[in-house]
């Protein structure tokens, strides 16, 4: 069973910044539109930015212009670097790899409910 693997959380004072990272603990071959999700206690989860196949992104109104996404295509590696990060960024945050075949290679088309894979969590808290 493919897990996905994540790294990078902590805590952080505002204004400062984090790298998450997520890879697949297994070899996949397919193709994935890719992102992250996070959710605050108390709150439902939310997406937060999204690749598509072509490595087109999208963000989330909160985050953009402050979180850039990325991934390292020959490692199917997804990076999250979240700068200028505000107390309300603490979450949970949980990469999440959708197939191509449901997300149509459009990064605004992946969706919680069609995701292939999701990574276990990592959690980053930003004090005031």
């Amino acid at each position: 069973q493919v897990q996905l693997v994540e790294s990078g959380g902590g805590a952080v004072q505002a204004g400062g910044s984090l790298r998450l990272s997520c890879g697949p603990s297994q070899n996949i071959t397919s193709r994935f539109c890719m992102g992250w999700f996070r959710q605050a206690p108390g709150k439902e989860r939310e997406a937060v930015a999204a690749l598509g196949t072509d490595g087109t992104a999208e963000y989330a109104d909160p985050v953009k212009g402050r979180f850039t996404i990325a991934k390292d295509n020959a490692a199917n590696i997804l990076f999250l670097s979240m700068d200028s990060l505000k107390p309300e960024d603490t979450a949970m945050y949980c990469c999440a790899f959708q197939r191509y075949t449901t997300c149509l290679d459009d990064a605004k088309r992946l969706d919680e409910r069609e995701v292939t894979y999701w990574g276990q969590g990592t959690q980053v808290t930003v004090s005031s």
